[in-house]
């Protein structure tokens, strides 16, 4: 498994029991019951979804992109990856996937990135990182700004060159594209719908992204 594969989903958006816009530049946080399936779907194109997890139970057992890459022998997510905690235990796992670029090595952006990549005058434009804690911060389940976890940067191209080094490329999805996960525990999704102007991740125009979730 090296890159996407393609599988349409078989659900049906007049049956989804949740059914949502969210958009540009704002956060999201969910509650997912096993067996739940949720989609994010790409409305407009080139979207970047900045989505991190955690287990409801013990909400310090966050996703990690490490055990995710790890398991899977592969940095690509696309139908079929298994999206794991801290613990190794899985979260959810990808059951339908339309553009196969779902960066999880580059994390979310933040005024110290946009600072340091961009200019000094980038540090102060609204990021992933501050609506991750704005989030964090109204959420009821004690989670605070020491939960930040990795995240999986949904429809953004990331390729890793040749000699190991990372770029923003041209995003490769385009509207009506999504992904499906399936809950295979209770999970808490959270969601920065990516603010970025200084890169291509968002083609430079942030978009809204709409969210859905079905019962078991």
């Amino acid at each position: 498994m090296f890159g996407l594969v393609e599988k349409k989903s078989t659900l049906k958006l007049e049956d989804a029991i949740y059914d949502g816009v969210l958009e540009a530049g704002k956060g999201w946080m969910h509650e997912l019951k096993e067996g739940q399936r949720f989609m994010i779907l790409d409305m407009e194109g080139n979207q970047a979804v900045d989505t991190t997890f955690y287990d409801l139970e013990t909400p310090e057992d966050h996703y990690s992109a490490i055990k995710t890459i790890v398991a899977q022998k592969n940095i690509y997510l696309t139908t079929g990856t298994i999206l794991r905690a801290e613990s190794g235990e899985p979260l959810l796992t990808i059951t339908a996937d339309m553009t196969g670029r779902h960066d999880t090595l580059g994390g979310a952006c933040s005024s110290q990135s946009n600072k340091v990549r961009y200019a000094l005058e980038k540090e102060h434009m609204h990021n992933c990182r501050d609506n991750f804690m704005q989030q964090l911060a109204n959420n009821m389940n004690g989670l605070n700004k020491r939960d930040l976890a990795p995240n999986i940067n949904f429809f953004m191209n990331v390729p890793v060159t040749k000699e190991g080094g990372l770029k923003f490329d041209d995003g490769v999805s385009a509207p009506g594209k999504y992904v499906e996960m399936e809950a295979l525990k209770d999970v808490m999704v959270l969601i920065s719908n990516c603010p970025q102007l200084n890169n291509p991740c968002n083609a430079y125009n942030p978009t809204p992204v709409r969210l859905l979730i079905w019962e078991a």
